[in-house]
């Protein structure tokens, strides 16, 4: 896989490389993990919030949700939606609205992705969420004692979030660390070769102490060459970063002794070490780098990327595990996509003519044959046709239920719109970055607008 480029980065400039952990540094199996956290979700469900026994008869669909949807608390609906805001599917429980109950609803209207009731679903970890939440809103019709959809989503994420604290799920991840998490050897050599060009490394994690160190214990210490343990490659570690807090409100670091895991108050200047919580803004001071020297790699849009360039002017990464999938997909497609742009192409310059003919009977009060109009229309409703067994033969390559995760029909998803927006770089994994030197500079490709565009 390669990189993929929005804005100019020059890599030389880059002095320090910051990395989220989880799901950029250690790469997740996502389908065990997801299923995990979807078996135990229910269950919290169950035992914290009273609900039915028979939600944990429910089993775990992976492709049901794909990254980058988000929830309609009101309504109880999963959206796909454009870069304009503009819902192009959805889905009440397990069941596709169809486009004249869509329009109903949401008609030319535009999704606020900060309104209370929209919940966004970025990264891996929300997949499970999706899936949770289109399974009970979909039992809930059918008439099962389930709070109301609102309730339903914040009450999910709760459950969630006590799997993420209270130890269930990292237990487990713990007990058979191989079922859940990848090593990737490629991403040690990559951080090695980082460190002899001079780049001070970073580790940025929501993860507590103990969680890290098991991670990067089985994921970075294994593969190196140059160094003993993963705590002299990366020369800071802040854990339970509380991001994206971390880059929008002033916070004191706790040392932390790798030795005993207690933790200590910091007053001094961040400089090597391992740490808890702080602020990324005395972080960047203590190094003494301005924004722009500074890299950093997460997966999530809103905790990792946006409140960056809203706060500070890091550079900034995005690590897209479905990305990978996408490409493939892509890929295999690109020739019925070819054939659907021909089919396009002809539909286009027959309506041409119907346009063409319309002028001279309206304006210019030519006669005009009918045969030959009617004999057009019969033309486009043929290719039509034939476009719409291509779009069926198209979709088949990618979600079977939502189709492209940066795509929403001709235009690029909500998800994609904010890739482009606030990622400088995007990949499907940190190795990937193996294949480019770290003076690389790169350059995204010259954007061709539509007015550019030769007929």
């Amino acid at each position: 896989m390669g990189i993929y480029i929005n804005r100019t980065l020059n890599m030389k400039k880059i002095k320090a490389i910051g990395f989220d952990m989880d799901y950029t540094i250690v790469r997740y199996k996502t389908e065990n993990f997801e299923h995990l956290t979807h078996r135990e979700t229910l269950k919290k469900l169950v035992s914290e919030k009273g609900y039915p026994e028979e939600i944990l008869k429910l089993k775990f669909d992976f492709h049901r949700v794909i990254q980058g949807l988000v929830i309609d608390k009101k309504h109880g609906n999963l959206l796909k939606v454009s870069r304009f805001g503009k819902v192009k599917q959805s889905f009440h429980g397990l069941t596709p609205i169809d486009f004249k109950e869509q329009q109903a609803l949401y008609g030319s209207g535009v999704i606020d992705l900060g309104a209370p009731h929209i919940q966004s679903l970025d990264t891996n970890f929300s997949v499970s969420n999706g899936v949770l939440y289109s399974q009970l809103v979909d039992l809930k019709s059918k008439g099962v004692k389930i709070p109301d959809f609102e309730t339903l989503a914040d009450e999910i994420k709760e459950a969630l979030d006590i799997c993420h604290s209270d130890g269930t799920l990292k237990d487990e991840v713990r007990r058979n660390i191989d079922d859940y998490i990848i090593q990737d050897p490629q991403l040690v050599e990559l951080l090695e070769r980082y460190k002899r060009y001079g780049k001070k490394l970073l580790v940025i994690t929501n993860s507590d102490y103990n969680y890290t160190k098991l991670l990067l214990d089985h994921t970075i210490t294994p593969f190196l060459k140059e160094h003993k343990h993963w705590s002299e490659l990366f020369e800071i570690t802040i854990t339970l970063a509380s991001k994206p807090r971390f880059f929008n409100i002033k916070s004191s670091f706790l040392s932390i002794d790798p030795n005993t895991g207690l933790m200590s108050n910091y007053e001094g200047k961040i400089t090597k070490g391992i740490f808890q919580g702080g602020w990324a803004g005395k972080l960047q001071n203590d190094m003494g780098f301005d924004g722009d020297e500074i890299l950093y790699l997460g997966d999530h849009i809103y905790g990792d990327v946006v409140s960056i360039k809203k706060t500070f002017n890091w550079r900034t990464a995005l690590v897209l595990d479905p990305l990978a999938d996408e490409i493939d997909a892509i890929r295999k497609s690109a020739p019925i996509q070819k054939e659907i742009d021909l089919k396009m192409l002809e539909k286009e310059k027959l309506e041409h003519k119907l346009n063409a003919l319309d002028i001279l009977k309206n304006e210019d009060k030519q006669d005009v044959s009918k045969d030959e109009i009617n004999n057009l229309f019969l033309d486009i409703d043929k290719i039509n046709s034939e476009i719409s067994d291509l779009l069926d033969q198209h979709r088949k390559f990618f979600n079977p239920h939502w189709g492209e995760m940066m795509r929403a029909g001709l235009e690029e998803s909500r998800f994609a719109d904010q890739v482009e927006k606030y990622a400088c770089i995007y990949m499907a994994k940190v190795s990937d970055l193996i294949q480019y030197s770290p003076r690389t500079y790169f350059r995204p490709l010259r954007r061709v607008l539509p007015h550019e565009i030769q007929s």
